[in-house]
């Protein structure tokens, strides 16, 4: 595999795309106005004590004083109190003003709220989560398989020590040795720059502050056999050798600054790939196509021949739509970054020995996503369900909202319906209503139609009310859009 990270920056967004042998497979956005300080780390300083909140207050240098309550403060480390799980001491016996104290943001500010805050702190990456201060080894409950909770308990363990325990995250299942090892080392690295930071008494800035895309994307990238991974931005591209510098020295050597005047998203073609990663269709190279629909449920996939009329019989030209549909589908489902559960409807098969090689291409394309999959056989209507891990939101929930024209239903009532309906509405009000004349508000095209398509039915209408109807235009109206005014 010949892999490759375009990093393009602009003040108000991060993107992300990944090109595997000249192709685009993956994209991800970051919009700089949604990014929280959730996860960061700070060395705050406590202003004051609240006995009868059992809260103290921390300046940790942003606007307003963050909000620590007592029940989130780790006794031991603060004061080396035992206390049980339920009883949470005085406020006042853990905290005092003027006291430095390291705290981990678990909640943003909002409104005239500050920050919440916990000294419980963790560092978390791709697989794993670091807890300092803690020996613990734990594997998260959506692992359900005892042999696969056991295998990864087996590689973690010895990650742990008197000084950090680990938590293996969901996303850690079926991953080997080497993803968890690189990730093992890079929150080690970072535990001990916050350490060195803290000492330094660093209270202007963060000791830690949650990876911005690019740098996420590079830390989880770390082993995959990336070849190139070029940046648009001067100040991002310094940004990613320090942090890289620091936490991840063998992917330093392949990060460039792309001076180009091209955009870099037109190298690969990346921009049109994203525009046709938003449509229904996609186009297959043979003729035959792909429609593909997103809902709240899941996602549906529709197979057709179209144009592909195949050489030898319809059964060889099905088989090889069908191949062909699947590198397309796992394709899609990556750059589309779809989740949950997925309907296939392939094209109907007779021969099942053909329905297990299209089962098994599907099987290996899936095989390249680093997301967790599962698979089904063909059900008794030709259907393949399969499910693929939600992990962040799809590209068209990122890029595209909710149509004000159709109100999301993703179709509009046609211009012949459109009339229709305005011919009903005239007949409703002339019977509720005493008026002379009547004038009809409507888009272009709806115009268009009544004054031409449809001018006999406007004309019968006109006999049978006895009254004038006049058509006029509003170039502002959508093609729904219509007023019917009495004068």
């Amino acid at each position: 595999m010949s892999g490759e990270l375009l990093i393009n920056v602009t003040p108000s967004e991060t993107r992300v795309a990944l090109i595997e042998n000249g192709t685009l497979q993956e994209v991800h956005i970051e919009r700089n106005a949604k990014r929280g300080i959730v996860g960061n780390i700070y060395l705050g300083k406590i202003i004051r004590v609240l006995p009868g909140m059992q809260a103290a207050f921390v300046d940790i240098n942003l606007d307003k004083a963050a909000f620590l309550h007592a029940s989130d403060i780790r006794t031991r480390l603060i004061t080396n109190q035992e206390t049980s799980e339920n009883e949470v001491p005085d406020i006042r016996s853990l905290v005092h003003e003027g006291q430095y104290v390291m705290v981990q943001v678990v909640k943003d500010p909002l409104g005239t709220k500050g920050a919440r805050l916990t000294t419980d702190i963790t560092v978390a990456s791709r697989y794993l989560v670091m807890m300092p201060n803690s020996n613990h080894t734990g594997i998260s409950q959506r692992i359900e398989g005892e042999k696969e909770r056991q295998r990864l308990k087996k590689i973690v363990s010895p990650y742990c020590d008197e000084e950090s325990g680990f938590i293996v995250r969901t996303a850690a299942e079926g991953v080997g040795d080497d993803e968890l090892d690189h990730d093992a080392q890079f929150l080690r690295r970072v535990w001990t720059k916050v350490a060195e930071r803290k000492k330094r008494k660093q209270t202007n800035l963060p000791l830690y502050q949650d990876l911005f895309l690019a740098c996420r994307i590079i830390r989880d990238f770390v082993g995959t056999g990336l070849e190139r991974i070029r940046v648009d931005s001067k100040l991002t591209y310094e940004e990613l050798v320090k942090f890289t510098e620091e936490f991840v020295p063998e992917i330093r050597p392949i990060i460039e600054y792309y001076p180009g005047e091209r955009p870099i998203f037109d190298l690969f073609s990346v921009e049109a790939e994203i525009q046709k990663a938003l449509k229904r269709k996609v186009e297959l190279k043979s003729g035959g196509y792909l429609i593909i629909d997103q809902t709240e449920a899941m996602t549906t996939i529709d197979i057709n021949t179209g144009a592909f009329v195949g050489h030898r019989n319809l059964e060889e030209t099905i088989f090889n739509t069908n191949i062909e549909a699947t590198q397309a589908i796992a394709r899609q489902l990556r750059l589309r970054n779809l989740g949950g559960i997925i309907i296939v409807d392939f094209i109907d098969m007779s021969n099942n020995e053909h329905k297990k090689r299209v089962l098994h291409s599907l099987d290996v394309a899936m095989s390249k996503d680093k997301v967790k999959y599962s698979l089904s056989n063909f059900s008794a209507l030709g259907l393949v369900e399969m499910t693929r891990k939600r992990t962040r939101e799809s590209l068209e929930h990122v890029l595209c909202g909710e149509c004000p024209v159709c109100d999301g239903r993703g179709n509009l009532k046609t211009v012949e319906t459109v009339c229709f309906e305005i011919l009903r509405e005239i007949v409703r009000v002339n019977r509720a209503y005493d008026s002379d004349k009547f004038i009809v508000y409507a888009s272009p095209k709806v115009s268009e139609s009544l004054i031409d398509d449809e001018y006999h039915h406007l004309a019968e209408l006109e006999v049978f009310i006895g009254k004038q109807i006049k058509v006029q235009t509003e170039t502002m109206y959508n093609q729904e859009q219509f007023d019917v005014v009495m004068m």
